[in-house]
């Protein structure tokens, strides 16, 4: 977990810090698609991500989701982050886009570093400026792109989260990430795919140009 931390973390916190962190965090790995925080947790920390890649989706009172954004390796989830500190519970579902790996700081601690660290509290204004302007852009997106537009930026995006050209998801679950239908969907994915923008194969989607 220490050569973890540092090859990720030593650009951005002091050794002290992570010195404190590998006594205190609990390590854990998640599975693609497992549930790393769900609607109405009380938050007793937050994660920090070492590997892999997680979504973050809100959920509205139908039930159907709509995602705010990805969190990739070296980032932390704010929303997680105020729940704890507030003793709230969490309005986000975090979910692993992919096989992850993360260390659970435990919330006892988040206080006291901001006052005792420079770096983590240099470190935790950035998560929350970073995911208020990627939550800006979610809005813009929905306001002001047509969804043929979105789908793009959404798949762009993600190979680029993921570290990957290739997409290994179904039209279904982008569908569900983007609050429409499987058939809009499909109809989008052929039209960009005419394009020459992407490929199409059987549950998978590799990504031809940025």
């Amino acid at each position: 977990m220490r050569e973890k931390l540092k090859n990720y973390y030593s650009f951005v916190f002091e050794d002290e810090l992570i010195d404190e962190i590998v006594q205190v965090g609990t390590y854990k790995k998640l599975r693609e698609n497992e549930i790393l925080v769900d609607l109405g947790d009380q938050m007793t920390g937050v994660p920090l991500l070492l590997e892999g890649a997680i979504k973050i989706v809100r959920e509205d009172k139908k039930g159907e989701e709509i995602l705010l954004y990805f969190l990739e390796r070296g980032d932390t989830c704010a929303s997680s982050f105020a729940s704890a500190i507030s003793n709230g519970k969490c309005g986000i579902r975090a979910i692993a886009e992919k096989e992850s790996e993360l260390i659970f700081l435990p919330k006892e601690k988040l206080d006291e570093w901001l006052v005792k660290y420079k770096s983590w509290r240099n470190f935790v204004i950035d998560s929350y400026n970073i995911r208020l302007n990627e939550m800006m852009e979610t809005i813009d997106t929905l306001a002001f792109m047509r969804m043929d537009e979105r789908l793009y930026k959404y798949l762009t995006d993600k190979a680029q989260i993921m570290r990957e050209m290739e997409l290994h998801t179904t039209h279904q679950d982008i569908a569900y990430d983007l609050h429409t239908s499987r058939v809009v969907i499909s109809r989008l994915l052929k039209q960009l795919e005419n394009e020459g923008k992407i490929k199409l194969h059987r549950n998978k989607i590799e990504i031809l140009e940025f």
